[in-house]
């Protein structure tokens, strides 16, 4: 088992306001996560937090866009999957006008 140390970056943590965390990864990962950490001079645990954090943003953004795509749906604000098609269509043959296509 590798126990990385994620509570020495004080971007994300107050240094008095921090946790350990431990997880079992595969011997691999642990190798990219050292090597990783020897070329940009940072600790394993500086590596770690920057990708957690990523991930965190990542998964948040994803969950924000989500929301925001039903609430698209919820208010009616839809595309026909019919008309979405033939307009991407009749972009690219350079004939759109800005007016809306006619639905079939």
């Amino acid at each position: 088992m590798i126990n990385y140390d994620l509570t020495d970056c004080g971007r994300f943590y107050e240094p008095r306001n921090t946790n350990v965390l431990t997880a079992h990864i595969l011997q691999s990962l642990a190798d990219k996560v050292d090597q990783m950490a020897a070329r940009l001079e940072r600790s394993r645990g500086w590596i770690m937090k920057q990708a957690l954090a990523a991930w965190i943003d990542q998964e948040e953004e994803r969950r924000r866009l989500t929301l925001e795509a039903l609430a698209d749906v919820d208010a009616g604000r839809v595309i026909d999957p019919c008309v979405g098609p033939a307009r991407g269509r009749h972009v690219d043959q350079g004939a759109h006008t800005g007016a809306p296509l006619q639905i079939p």
